[in-house]
């Protein structure tokens, strides 16, 4: 009976240290795992963790971005198996969040969406820097497929008409994009853009989506005055249906790759590119910029009149005067010229 009691004793004795070790085993892990461990910068509140980064580059960047405790994260991130699980991307880092916050967000792979924002662009190195600024994607990987002819096939576009693919606007995107990604993007917002009812616009007036861009690239660099865009539209149309030259002066100004140029000289309209609407007839081959949404609804819905030419106002207020005559034109042309004469505006 005195050994039995004796083992009781003992089996209550190892059972109560063995409670106790458990219950500061569970309150240890759990001051672990709950323990704040972040102390965030206002001025620098993001993350960024790039592809193919390791674990331990991950604790590094932790630590300059405002990781207090690295020993506990460590332990943390182990028992979840964080470290075979990092994901690329920009996390938004929270001031005094916990271990598991931390661990839990970037397991996750939960992003906060960067916004890329572009319009008045002209060049696809332009676009590509824009895009790079807010993107994981180099400027270079970018821009390079405005020129790979097997990669625009496969959204049945060519070098000359890359551009079209892209409609100004804000996009919100995953900061780790790819430049293969920001592509896919771009034809899916393309997609959604030209919907059935800009689609049957475009098929109503004879003009493909690509085409629309194209005459609306040139509409985009003739005026900023969004009430013009459409009876300019309607003038090239009808030079269009006539089988008239546009001559269209932005056509030169990228032939030249100088959109600063104010007076077009006869000299200029000679030069032999397809890109060149003083002699060659028809739409060029691509856009010359990328056109606002204003320039490609004004084509859509150009208005309908018959003017044939139409020559800025002499008092550089951005305005037209439209004409259905070329004896008219050539009135309107000679105030023009004149004013750059007293303005000594030579080219």
């Amino acid at each position: 009976m005195r050994l039995s009691k004796k083992i009781k004793i003992i089996a209550f004795a190892l059972l109560t240290v063995l409670v106790c070790v458990a219950g500061s085993a569970y309150y240890f892990s759990r001051g672990l795992i709950y323990r704040e461990n972040i102390v965030a910068d206002a001025a620098r509140p993001f993350l960024y963790i790039p592809t193919g980064s390791s674990f331990e580059e991950v604790c590094a960047l932790l630590v300059q971005n405002g990781l207090q405790d690295e020993a506990s994260f460590r332990w943390v991130a182990g028992k979840m198996n964080y470290p075979n699980k990092v994901k690329a991307g920009r996390y938004k880092l929270l001031d005094k969040m916990c271990n598991i916050e931390l661990v839990r967000m970037l397991r996750s792979g939960k992003q906060i969406p960067v916004k890329v924002t572009f319009n008045n662009i002209r060049t696809g190195a332009q676009l590509a820097g824009i895009a790079a600024a807010s993107l994981e994607a180099d400027s270079a990987d970018i821009a390079r497929l405005f020129t790979d002819s097997v990669f625009l096939s496969k959204y049945h576009l060519t070098p000359p008409t890359a551009l079209s693919i892209f409609i100004p606007n804000t996009y919100e995107m995953l900061w780790n994009s790819s430049a293969e990604d920001f592509w896919e993007r771009m034809d899916k917002e393309y997609k959604r853009f030209w919907n059935v009812e800009r689609t049957k616009q475009s098929e109503n007036i004879g003009l493909t989506p690509i085409q629309v861009s194209i005459l609306a690239s040139i509409i985009e660099e003739e005026t900023n005055i969004v009430e013009d865009k459409p009876v300019i539209a309607g003038v090239y149309m009808n030079r269009l249906h006539k089988g008239m030259e546009l001559g269209a002066c932005p056509t030169i100004k990228f032939v030249l790759g100088d959109f600063t140029i104010t007076r077009i000289l006869t000299k200029y309209t000679k030069i032999s590119s397809p890109y060149n609407t003083y002699m060659n007839t028809g739409l060029p081959p691509g856009v010359i910029c990328v056109p606002s949404i204003a320039s490609i609804d004004a084509v859509l819905n150009y208005t309908r009149h018959d003017y044939l030419f139409f020559c800025a106002k002499a008092d550089f207020s951005g305005r037209h005067h439209f004409s259905r005559t070329l004896t008219q034109h050539n009135k309107y042309a000679a105030e023009f010229h004149k004013e750059l004469n007293k303005r000594k505006i030579l080219k």
